[in-house]
């Protein structure tokens, strides 16, 4: 399928928005399962190699995920934060992850499709198109769930399997 900008600029399409948004909703919930697998002083504290807890990452991600969309949709500038006060609460994190899960839904779904093409600087320093920043939001998610599944091994715990999204 081949679309044309409003500057009769063709562009190429392979994956439609919402099979984009169904493809990160499935990682998101794979995370979330992840999430879910840890022992709850695990997932606060237990590192391997000098890496982070895995929290710190879910934070991160958190941080990218749907403050990115919101930016995009609104065009307002977002913060990048990377830690909220969760209480040392895997379920407050968890709650948090969920409402995200959602805000990721609404404003994916209010991004024309002309506007994944367009080139937008997010948290005043990554300037990227729009399917860009959004790719990347899905790649780091993997590559720190990947890290969390080295945890969870070393611990002794099968991971979900990563292909059942």
């Amino acid at each position: 399928m081949s679309t044309t900008t409003e500057k009769s600029k063709p562009t190429a399409q392979t994956i439609s928005p919402a099979e984009m948004l169904e493809h990160w909703q499935g990682h998101r919930g794979l995370t979330r399962r992840v999430i879910e697998a840890f022992p709850d002083d695990a997932f606060f504290t237990y590192t391997i190699g000098g890496m982070r807890p895995f929290v710190e990452m879910v934070m991160e991600m958190m941080a990218i995920g749907a403050p990115a969309l919101r930016e995009i949709v609104t065009g307002e500038q977002i913060h990048l934060r990377e830690h909220f006060d969760h209480g040392n609460s895997k379920a407050r994190i968890l709650e948090v992850w969920d409402q995200q899960t959602e805000e990721i839904n609404e404003f994916f779904n209010q991004i024309p499709l002309e506007r994944f093409q367009e080139t937008v600087t997010l948290f005043g320093q990554f300037t990227f198109p729009v399917w860009s920043q959004i790719a990347y939001a899905i790649d780091n998610e993997i590559h720190h769930r990947g890290q969390a599944y080295v945890y969870l091994r070393s611990l002794g715990i099968a991971p979900p399997l990563f292909y059942e999204r």
